[in-house]
């Protein structure tokens, strides 16, 4: 199996919020004209290969007020050779839609407090067809949110919690946060990476919208182009070259950290094996 973690040249975010570390940009009709043909191409690609893939959208922006990126994940979900398509996403869009993909669908989901009203969100979220989690950042001022999302939604559903970039947490502000994702350890610290095995570039790509190959969103070097195939003589085992990672799409690959037996099942939409 290939995983590939795909972003394309999408920018526009419907939100705005202040800890977002994402440039955003207000995209012309011609940058989202490209972006729609970037991510159908790649769609097109997918279905096209002999082996097993699964994709994680991870946009800058928000891509499923788009259209094309609501059709690619229905699409994508059905076909034979696609493990699991899932997508990042703040749920501001309408979820109808989702009843037509198939059950390897998945959605990984942030909930913004300033952005959305919290009846809003909730209702979008218990109402949602595919297998999917929720999150949100660490912002103290956020904590109070955090623990009423977590009262109000079902058990079943995994919340999560990134530690704010940049921030410092005490152990007793780690503590409150734990309480309502057991996990949030694995978030709290960047990991160190620097010469440990990662099973990006070897099992996990990244790909950009001219089908660029790097071997994941934060490592610069190019491995190739998905298009021409040049990308498949670089795919192997390697050690990180990064002193640290501190985001989940890139440790969560990290092997010693043993993350994929924590979320065997759910790497993509951050769900764990073993949840509740």
């Amino acid at each position: 199996m290939l995983t590939i973690l795909y972003r394309g040249p999408l920018a526009s975010c419907d939100y705005d919020c202040a800890y977002c570390p994402f440039a955003k940009r207000r995209d012309s009709p011609e940058q989202l004209r490209a972006d729609r043909e970037a991510l159908e191409r790649f769609a097109g690609w997918v279905g096209e290969q002999p082996f097993e893939v699964s994709v994680l959208f991870t946009p800058w922006g928000e891509g499923l007020v788009r259209s094309w990126y609501r059709r690619a994940l229905v699409e994508l979900s059905w076909l034979p050779n696609v493990a699991k398509v899932a997508i990042q996403t703040n749920l501001s869009c309408r979820t109808d839609w989702l009843s037509e993909a198939s059950d390897r669908a998945a959605l990984w989901v942030t909930y913004h407090p300033t952005q959305v009203a919290y009846d809003r969100f909730l209702g979008k979220v218990r109402s949602l067809p595919v297998r999917h989690s929720v999150g949100i950042v660490g912002d103290p001022a956020h904590l109070p949110d955090a623990r009423r999302l977590r009262s109000d939604l079902p058990a079943r559903t995994y919340l999560w919690v990134n530690a704010e970039e940049g921030r410092l947490y005490t152990d007793e502000e780690a503590a409150e946060w734990s309480a309502i994702d057991p996990l949030f350890h694995v978030s709290r610290f960047p990991h160190r990476s620097a010469g440990l095995p990662c099973r990006t570039g070897d099992s996990v790509i990244s790909v950009n919208g001219d089908g660029t190959v790097r071997r994941c969103h934060f490592i610069p070097e190019v491995l190739g182009n998905l298009y021409d195939g040049s990308y498949r003589a670089a795919l192997r085992p390697r050690p990180c070259p990064a002193a640290a990672c501190d985001c989940h799409i890139g440790y969560v690959h990290l092997e010693p950290l043993g993350l994929y037996d924590v979320f065997t099942g759910g790497i993509l939409e951050r769900i764990p094996a073993v949840w509740p």
